[in-house]
């Protein structure tokens, strides 16, 4: 069985984080979704039910830096906004960190993944080199240095202790080579495809032709876990 509901728990800074969790009966194991830039948590209103189906509990969030897409707001974003927060990308992180540490608190998960989409994959790739006890995978949809700073994400990558999972379109694999080498596990997987391909985790939506070519780089790296 499976049921979703829009929950609210606290940023680090206090700010309210709205989420919709997609939970799997059963499952210990948790995906956490970040979205792309300008997005909201409505990027994965396709793709977490699939997650459900593959035995994998979801929690699809609005970070502060994003907007709307497939007809849903992201809420966390208007509050930041309507209070006179920051959102920049980098603001964001701290709702990825308090995301982590809510669902460790409030679920007590055996295992946590971590998956980022353009902007918060990279992201979530600086918090598997940041904190690299506290989750068990990262896979990063189009990563690459957005922040404006040289090796941001790759001085991060390079303390990565879990397995990880990196994607892209066909012709942005240059973004995130160097980010990708510098991580020192040797259970790395990276796909590209053979197609043009999508930017984000936009790629799994049906969509696009050639969605099913990422699905399978995702279901093979989620069975090894």
């Amino acid at each position: 069985m499976f049921a979703q509901k829009t929950i609210d728990f606290p940023s680090k800074d206090g700010l309210l984080i709205t989420a919709d969790y997609y939970e799997a009966k059963g499952s210990e194991t948790f995906i956490l979704l970040f979205h792309q830039a300008g997005w909201s948590r409505g990027e994965y209103k396709e793709i977490a039910p699939k997650l459900n189906t593959l035995g994998y509990n979801c929690l699809a969030i609005d970070q502060r830096s994003g907007g709307a897409v497939n007809s849903v707001t992201n809420q966390t974003n208007q509050r930041a906004v309507a209070i006179g927060k920051e959102t920049t990308y980098l603001d964001a992180f701290q709702d990825i960190e308090a995301t982590v540490a809510y669902v460790k608190k409030a679920y007590s998960p055996k295992k946590i993944i971590i998956w980022g989409s353009s902007y918060s994959s990279s992201l979530v790739l600086k918090y598997a080199g940041d904190h690299p006890d506290q989750i068990d995978a990262a896979m990063a949809f189009s990563p690459g240095e957005y922040f404006g700073k040289d090796d941001f994400i790759k001085n991060s990558a390079a303390h990565i202790k879990v397995p990880t999972f990196i994607t892209s379109a066909q012709n942005e694999q240059d973004n995130w080579a160097a980010i990708n080498q510098a991580i020192p596990t040797t259970r790395k997987v990276t796909y590209v495809p053979a197609t043009v391909g999508n930017h984000g985790s936009r790629a799994l939506w049906e969509k696009f032709k050639d969605n099913d070519g990422y699905w399978n780089a995702v279901k093979n790296f989620l069975k090894q876990l």
